[in-house]
């Protein structure tokens, strides 16, 4: 077994529904997937994101990724692994806790939502399901 940070502990659950959603797309599964994301937020799970430096060291920025329709997501990974596949160039990575990614995710004009594992077991969350994860299915921010 790997060696794990204590927060990322039980994120395998989140990266299960993900694949289970990959390969048998229904609101049942979907349904499923978001109840792991909620289940890991409230158990104070964490994810791993990368920052890219801003013009000072207090100006430090979430990772952006555009898909192919011109949106724009945060990107944050299940653990350390997921975040390594991508390779290309190394980027500084922090642990956060998962509601408060959620939380600043939804407070941001600047993206459409967070895409988990962009490399792999990938899900896009837009700010509707992350409001659903928190329940809030019925405020706009």
């Amino acid at each position: 077994m790997e060696n794990k940070d204590k927060g990322l502990i039980g994120n395998e659950n989140i990266e299960d529904a993900i694949v289970r959603v990959q390969k048998e797309p229904s609101v049942e599964t979907l349904a499923h997937a978001l109840t792991m994301f909620r289940k890991r937020m409230n158990e104070k799970g964490q994810f791993v994101i990368a920052l890219k430096p801003g013009t000072d060291m207090n100006n430090m920025q979430v990772q952006l990724t555009k898909d192919d329709d011109g949106r724009t997501w945060w990107m944050a990974f299940t653990g350390f692994d997921e975040e390594l596949r991508g390779g290309e160039q190394v980027m500084s990575t922090f642990l956060v806790d998962i509601r408060q990614l959620f939380l600043a995710a939804l407070a941001s004009e600047e993206i459409d939502g967070i895409i988990i594992n962009p490399w792999n077991k990938t899900m896009r969350l837009d700010k509707n399901n992350i409001r659903i994860i928190l329940g809030q299915q019925g405020r706009r921010e």
